[in-house]
């Protein structure tokens, strides 16, 4: 059996995470040093000190999270004496995270992610005029249902699933009055609660394509490399290792739901067993096991986090 390595997306952004860890480990704090450098920004003393409501501006969240990632990718190479690639068979990443999976492996620079993500934040937070969208979670409801319900919903607004994160776990997006009617049929239909998420934007529906816009020509000037191992893509929730095709599949990630239900099954299907979580929170670790139980999850962030799987590799 194998393992791959998982990486959070928004949301899981907290004050504070990594500070522990770069304090205790040198390759740890060279990874926030490496981003501030690249942003021009002193990053990592927000990160670290806050305030939480500059933090979680999605400028400043998504390179945040991923700097977080691989501040933890590097103290596990740096104390286990290992490439992170050699110890496992795939990488994914949830929205934002496909960027700090793709660092980890040799795809993309720490640099050009943290520049990427600043510029896919920006972008993502500028698309569509604070108000005018919403995101919703809807609980209880499979895929076909949610579909369904967002369909009905429309009215000729935008209203489609963002994320299908779990069974009985999806999210919508899209302009808030549909949105909105959204919620309203899927308690209807069965679903056990509907609720407005706060976030700032409503990420992964067409209301996006302006942000699709600006990645594509912001990725035209980065050079991706083959991956040392193969991403299952938010897209596809299927393997892929070829740069040019990542590449695209980043720019239809925008807009696109991210398929992480399906991901994890796949990643079940090609002989994973052990999924480990490398960075802020544990969301996708308690997506894991209602996903697939019979699947082992476990995350890392700080130094104790980090020797416990250091021991498991």
């Amino acid at each position: 059996m194998a393992r791959a390595f998982i990486f959070p997306g928004q949301g899981s952004q907290a004050v504070g995470m990594g500070q522990a860890l770069a304090a205790a480990l040198p390759a740890a704090r060279l990874v926030f040093e490496e981003v501030d450098d690249a942003l021009g920004q002193n990053l990592s003393r927000l990160i670290f000190a806050g305030p939480e409501s500059e933090l979680i501006l999605t400028e400043n969240a998504q390179p945040a999270l991923m700097a977080t990632s691989l501040a933890v990718v590097r103290s596990l190479e740096s104390e286990g004496g290992f490439r992170l690639a050699d110890k496992a068979a795939f990488v994914a990443g949830h929205s934002l995270g496909e960027y700090s999976a793709l660092a980890a492996v040799g795809a993309v620079t720490i640099g050009d992610a943290a520049r990427l993500l600043r510029r896919r934040g920006q972008a993502m937070q500028r698309a569509v005029p604070v108000g005018e969208g919403a995101m919703a979670a809807l609980l209880g409801l499979e895929l076909d249902v949610a579909q369904s319900v967002t369909a009905a919903a429309a009215e000729g607004e935008v209203v489609a699933c963002a994320n299908d994160n779990a069974p009985g776990q999806v999210v919508i997006s899209g302009h808030r009055g549909a949105v909105e009617r959204a919620i309203a049929l899927a308690k209807e239909r069965g679903g056990k609660r509907a609720m407005l998420l706060p976030v700032s934007a409503p990420f992964h529906c067409a209301l996006m394509q302006p942000a699709a816009d600006v990645m594509a020509e912001a990725l035209t000037q980065v050079v991706l490399a083959p991956p040392h191992l193969p991403l299952i893509a938010n897209v596809t929730a299927a393997a892929v290792s070829d740069p040019e095709t990542i590449r695209r599949l980043l720019v239809e990630q925008v807009t696109a739901i991210v398929r992480w239900r399906e991901s994890v099954l796949t990643l079940k299907a090609q002989g994973v067993d052990t999924l480990v979580e490398l960075g802020a929170g544990k969301v996708l670790t308690g997506l894991a096991k209602r996903i697939e139980r019979e699947m082992t999850a476990l995350s890392a962030l700080t130094p104790a986090e980090v020797e416990a799987v250091l021991r498991l590799l």
